[in-house]
């Protein structure tokens, strides 16, 4: 979970990997490195923590001169945080130096076995293990020395290979952890997504599972581990430069907040046809007869794509009527799963390369079924490996704490609902009326965000409270999960959701005198078992936040705070009800002083188990 950037060209490599690290820096930012080949042979400089760190200490060094160079900003999994441990990692003989990402399974084994052949390791990671491998096997081939060492390991990677003896090689290969080849004039970049590569290209492949890339100035060549030459698809990156870009927002999550509303609309463009009361979904046109027999689905994700899918599973049962179930991906791949014929599976991710996610789908695959994909990223390997799927649209997200994506989630599982539940038992009446409601969808999210200052406001007075609640029922429990788990993500709060009928058995004992329990109180078919829930917390002294419905007044007879958002179908209600919630959590980490896009512990794309 890091981020790689590499560069071979004519213009000078630091200030584009610099750069290139900049853009990756929220997928891992525990450490940062980067190395340079120039006439002298091999200059690398590494440094604990963020990328402006490594920054200081160039300059320091009077900087690296050199047109072919390597960088990498660290998300720690073997060795702790330090200096040592940081990448690039070089091996002791050959002068190969190594950038990676992943983790390599069988590198205990691998290390006693270098260790007995003679070499001497400085650090604590696997990634000076397979750099070590490479300079074990070299003979004067870079390619040929990384593609045995390949053979020899398991587990995932994406690595950049450069060595003192082929100053004008550089070496990648991937599996299992994304990699792409941005293909420029004269110069190429390689990087982990799109982000770094833009600013250079808008031409690039995605590297598969197995294969290598030799490039050089001249050219790049690609194939397998075993030597076998792949012919690589070359693409256009659909995202532009400005996208990444700040703005005038002082974070990028608060950004992404308010890109919903557009995010929204882009997402749903074209896809919904309130004249013929139908929803038109291209990347399942071609499975529709599979999807409408289909028995059963499996909704299957990590962290926030978990709570969309968990809406998802009450969308597919309430509006196509069959039968649902929503299963932790790290907790699917490792149990014996019933697939049986009429099973599709809808993997949900972001970044499309979520590993626990990816490797539930190959099991799945594996054992007959239908396999969809719900992601943001295009190209993405969860894109690749499904038979059909829909993309978000939402656009990049760049805050760790995913907000954008979640909404255009639920948004993309609500049309494949109404996809399912037109050709199953929608009348087209009730699907016209559905879509015209989902299309007011994006205006009621811009009402809510207009109360930002009043979130602000309701968030300041118990901002230093270390434990809260977030109570919903129906679709707005998995929303409570998620408003949980954004507050714990950014400003290190202790917080748990839950269904609001469970607390009562058990958790009810944890509410004391002033505790902040956040209540998803709009109104809807389980509003006043919600307000029952309500008057138990009260009357132990905890102070109710209500997210309720526009005009209702009453609710503030029971609750200190009231937040209202716009009514809305009950069905599409998670959309504007989590709003709120997400302001909540970015509120209380400025105010607590956390850096919002870059919280500890965390990076954005989870592609190691």
């Amino acid at each position: 979970m890091c981020g790689i950037v590499a560069y071979i060209g004519a213009g000078q490599a630091q200030p584009i990997l610099i750069e290139g690290l900049k853009r990756l820096e929220y997928r891992g930012y525990d450490s940062a490195g980067l190395a340079v080949l120039d006439d002298a042979g091999l200059r690398l400089a590494r440094s604990v923590g963020r990328v402006a760190n490594l920054e200081e200490k160039l300059e320091k060094l009077g900087g690296f001169r050199g047109t072919i160079g390597v960088a990498h900003t660290r998300w720690a999994t073997h060795g702790g945080v330090s200096e040592t441990n940081a990448h690039p990692h070089r091996d002791d003989r050959a002068g190969i130096c190594l950038v990676h990402n992943g983790i390599i399974e069988n590198y205990a084994s691998l290390r006693k076995y270098l260790e007995e052949r003679g070499h001497r390791f400085t650090s604590e990671t696997d990634t000076e293990v397979l750099a070590m491998l490479i300079g074990e096997l070299y003979d004067g081939d870079l390619e040929a020395a990384v593609q045995a060492a390949l053979r020899e390991v398991t587990g995932a990677y994406a690595i950049v290979a450069m060595c003192e003896r082929e100053p004008d090689v550089l070496v990648a290969a991937r599996k299992g952890s994304p990699l792409m080849l941005g293909i420029g004039n004269g110069e190429y970049v390689l990087a982990s997504d799109p982000s770094a590569i833009v600013a250079h290209t808008t031409q690039a492949i995605a590297l598969d599972d197995y294969n290598v890339a030799r490039v050089s100035r001249d050219g790049f060549r690609t194939s397998t581990v075993d030597n076998i030459d792949v012919t690589p698809r070359v693409m256009q990156l659909e995202l532009d430069l400005e996208q990444i870009e700040l703005g005038d927002f002082p974070h990028y999550m608060l950004k992404e907040i308010f890109e919903q509303p557009a995010a929204l609309r882009n997402t749903m463009r074209g896809r919904l046809d309130t004249k013929e009361g139908k929803v038109v979904l291209g990347g399942l046109n071609s499975l529709a007869k599979e999807l409408v027999r289909a028995r059963k689905i499996i909704l299957t994700a990590q962290g926030t794509a978990l709570h969309a899918a968990m809406i998802g599973e009450y969308l597919l049962e309430d509006l196509a009527k069959i039968p649902c179930e929503c299963e932790y991906a790290s907790e699917f791949r490792y149990r014996n799963p019933i697939i049986e014929e009429g099973t599709v599976v809808v993997a949900v991710s972001q970044s499309g390369e979520t590993a626990d996610t990816l490797a539930a789908l190959h099991e799945a695959r594996d054992r007959g079924a239908l396999a969809l994909g719900v992601v943001n990223v295009v190209g993405s390997t969860i894109a690749r490996d499904t038979d059909a799927g829909v993309y978000l649209r939402v656009g990049p997200e760049i805050g760790v704490a995913s907000t954008k994506a979640f909404v255009g989630q639920v948004a993309v599982l609500t049309m494949i609902s109404m996809f399912m539940a037109r050709r199953r038992f929608m009348s087209p009446e009730a699907s016209a009326r559905m879509i015209a409601e989902m299309e007011q969808v994006p205006d009621k999210i811009e009402r809510v965000l207009s109360l930002n200052d009043e979130i602000r406001r309701v968030t300041e007075r118990y901002v230093e409270r270390n434990n809260w609640l977030f109570l919903g029922r129906g679709y707005n429990y998995p929303t409570a999960l998620e408003g949980a788990l954004k507050l714990k993500e950014i400003s290190y709060i202790h917080a748990e959701g839950m269904p609001a009928a469970e607390m009562k058995h058990g958790p009810i004992a944890l509410i004391d005198d002033g505790m902040p329990v956040v209540f998803i109180a709009n109104k809807g078919n389980q509003y006043d078992k919600v307000i029952n829930n309500i008057e138990e917390v009260r009357s132990r002294g905890g102070h109710v936040i209500a997210i309720a419905t526009e005009g209702d007044e009453q609710i503030r007879e029971v609750a200190q705070e009231v937040i209202h958002v716009p009514e809305v179908a009950d069905s599409l209600s998670p959309m504007v009800t989590v709003v709120p919630l997400q302001l909540i959590a970015y509120h209380a980490a400025v105010l607590r002083g956390h850096d919002v896009d870059k919280p500890r512990n965390l990076a954005k794309s989870v592609t190691v188990e």
